[in-house]
């Protein structure tokens, strides 16, 4: 496994790479975890060259004192790295990914960045695209590998390689979980004791959501899954939303999509998780 730091460095590795074919990227910010691990291998199984590039990208983050939080742990996620095969790590400084600052620029995603995410986290999804951008046009990847967990995070990615990459294939990979249901995140590692046993109630009210969609209408599993949280001393939910699986609009009916997603943002203390599951009417 080789890893690189700087951009010159990455570039004429790649360029002089010994193993020619398909290059697939999975981009990180670290405290890797097995949910990661899985889109890594997932990338080494479809390519014949896979970077990791581990970045905690501060221009997605609007509040300061979460960036300075964020688990890092680097050590720890070379050595993981190297047990699952990782051929390339990059690792680049702030320097190496806004050489001339941070950019101004801001990405047009129409409703897909104004809901949920991004309604409570201005600039969050402009800070996600402006990285990534910079890190596929560094990579030059035929592949990038993003975990379903974040659902609307990789809705925008796909309209952001749509718009800008349409030489990228964006290949979406399954939630891992831990054996309690509860998906696997890097700010799990902020939960104390209390809250990490909390923690898996979220994923257990999407499922009984799902369980419930056939006979239920929107509104009515809105106001049920509200009325869970209200009554619970440990988990405090921020939102819960019924929407469009593809643009992500708020839903008022069955009708008014074919597929439907349902997304939660929940705070377990101070920590912030969110988790979604896919719902089947029809």
């Amino acid at each position: 496994m080789k890893v690189i730091s700087s951009v010159h460095q990455l570039s004429v590795f790649l360029a002089n790479r010994e193993k020619k074919g398909s290059l697939g990227v999975v981009p990180t910010m670290g405290a890797l975890h097995e949910g990661h691990a899985s889109l890594i291998k997932k990338s080494l199984n479809q390519n014949a060259l896979s970077v990791c590039s581990i970045f905690v990208n501060p221009t997605q983050f609007n509040n300061k004192t979460d960036f300075k939080n964020y688990p890092n742990s680097l050590d720890k996620d070379l050595k993981l790295l190297r047990e699952i095969g990782c051929d390339v790590v990059f690792t680049p400084s702030i320097e190496d990914i806004y050489p001339g600052g941070f950019p101004s620029k801001v990405f047009d995603f129409g409703l897909l960045d104004k809901v949920m995410e991004g309604a409570r986290r201005p600039g969050h999804f402009n800070g996600v695209a402006m990285v990534v951008s910079r890190l596929f046009e560094i990579i030059k990847p035929q592949r990038a590998y993003f975990g379903e967990k974040d659902f609307q995070q990789l809705a925008i990615i796909k309209s952001l390689a749509a718009q800008k990459f349409k030489g990228i294939e964006i290949i979406p990979c399954s939630t891992l979980r831990e054996k309690d249901g509860l998906a696997m995140s890097s700010r799990n590692l902020l939960l104390d004791k209390r809250y990490r046993a909390a923690a898996p109630r979220i994923y257990q009210r999407l499922l009984a959501v799902q369980g419930r969609a056939k006979n239920n209408s929107v509104s009515e599993l809105r106001s049920w899954v509200e009325s869970l949280f209200k009554k619970d001393v440990d988990l405090v939910l921020e939102y819960f939303e019924i929407s469009s699986a593809k643009s992500l609009k708020k839903s008022d009916n069955w009708h008014d999509f074919p597929k439907h997603v349902a997304c939660i943002a929940v705070f377990a203390g101070t920590t912030r998780l969110i988790d979604n599951i896919l719902l089947e009417i029809n």
